[in-house]
């Protein structure tokens, strides 16, 4: 897949508009799940202040606190792509806990992919085809152009395809009904 380049924008001294950054971002892998990919865009904590205190590049966790938002684009291999056959599983969860712990945190254990999040999530299918998995299994087929509004719902990302599948997501952080 093609490159994610991002171009922030913010003001010079005199308070004129300017681009203050214009650039690839480096994605995050997982060896655990080759072919993944998330490409951490952007991330506010609680609301932001104008002019310019509106956030920064990466993102510091993978789900935001309660008033915070996270920019992201993730990239879904194929279900059911081999591991490498020289993988060490230990290491590679360390990996993961490293590198995605919130996400790992909230993962099921009993049912792969499964998670539910303490946010509403606009989800914008950008190129491939994926399924929604909610509750009991039920799913929805999603193409290019598909928006998906997930609201605090439990759920999984199935590419069920032979091609990786590539999703923008805009988070937005809700107070825990618990």
């Amino acid at each position: 897949m093609e490159p994610i380049r991002r171009v922030v924008t913010g003001h010079d001294g005199a308070g004129r508009a300017v681009v203050v950054d214009d650039g690839p971002v480096e994605p995050t892998t997982l060896s655990l799940l080759p072919g993944f990919e998330t490409i951490e865009l952007w991330h506010t904590e609680g609301t932001p202040a104008m002019p310019d205190a509106l956030g920064s590049a990466g993102v510091p966790r993978y789900f935001p606190a309660p008033g915070g938002t996270v920019f992201r684009v993730v990239t879904f291999p194929p279900d059911g792509a081999p591991a490498p056959a020289d993988l060490d599983v230990g290491a590679a969860l360390e990996e993961a806990q490293a590198k995605v712990p919130d996400l790992v945190a909230r993962l099921e254990p009993d049912h792969p992919g499964m998670h539910t999040t303490d946010s509403v999530d606009y989800a914008i299918v950008l190129d491939g085809e994926l399924d929604l998995e909610l509750d009991e299994g039920t799913s929805t087929t999603v193409r290019p152009g598909t928006v998906v509004v997930q609201r605090g719902t439990r759920h999984a990302w199935r590419n069920r395809s032979d091609r990786p599948v590539r999703v923008a997501f805009v988070l937005v952080g809700a107070t825990p009904a618990s």
